[in-house]
């Protein structure tokens, strides 16, 4: 398994995550971004092309090094300094309290283990004005289909490193002591209704 997602899975997701219509959604989902950024889920660095020019410096963390060439020359023509770091999200971050102006998650609430704690800390490290911004695939509003995710959600997690097609995102936040200030339910064109279902929102700490 170590092997297969360190080698082959990535080379997937960046041929599944790349298409247009996801770069379109990532634009989108990214346009209020500013400041300093914090990205948990950095990946292959698909969305340092979306980021708008507000942004002054990206932190960019992952649990692991993927498709490293890839991802040099992507941080290496961006826009601002990028910095990455190597850890799991679900611990600790090494942040003070109320360091970062914005915090992205963009195809990776699905599939971090310990996902409670990793959103408190996304609370704990943004400004009290800043905005957590975020572009999750999860659970379906459709009864049906979200029978079907379930049903499929064991192979998935399995086939995908660890990814749940049925989280939901909404929910999760909120529980972490966000409150959404806007949410748009979306679908993945051309893609089964399974993989498709989409949350992109803005949220902010309660106060």
């Amino acid at each position: 398994m170590g092997l297969y997602s360190r080698h082959i899975f990535p080379h997937l997701m960046e041929w599944g995550l790349s298409a247009g219509p996801v770069m379109d959604l990532r634009t989108k989902a990214l346009e209020t971004s500013r400041g300093r950024v914090l990205e948990i889920g950095f990946g292959t660095g698909l969305n340092l092309s979306c980021y708008p020019g507000a942004v002054d410096e990206l932190i960019a963390l992952d649990s692991q090094v993927m498709m490293a060439t890839r991802v040099r020359e992507r941080t290496s023509s961006s826009r601002f300094p990028v910095r990455q770091e190597i850890l799991d999200a679900s611990e600790r971050l090494p942040f003070p309290d109320s360091a970062f102006d914005t915090v992205v998650t963009t195809f990776t609430v699905c599939s971090i283990m310990h996902v409670t704690s990793a959103l408190n800390e996304v609370g704990r490290v943004l400004k009290p004005d800043g905005h957590y911004l975020f572009l999750e695939h999860g659970r379906s509003d459709d009864a049906r289909i979200a029978r079907l995710q379930d049903w499929l959600n064991p192979v998935q997690n399995i086939l995908a490193a660890g990814c749940n097609l049925n989280r939901r995102i909404d929910r999760l936040i909120c529980e972490a002591g966000f409150e959404i200030t806007h949410l748009d339910r979306l679908r993945i064109p051309k893609t089964p209704r399974v993989f498709a279902e989409v949350y992109s929102g803005i949220a902010a700490v309660r106060g």
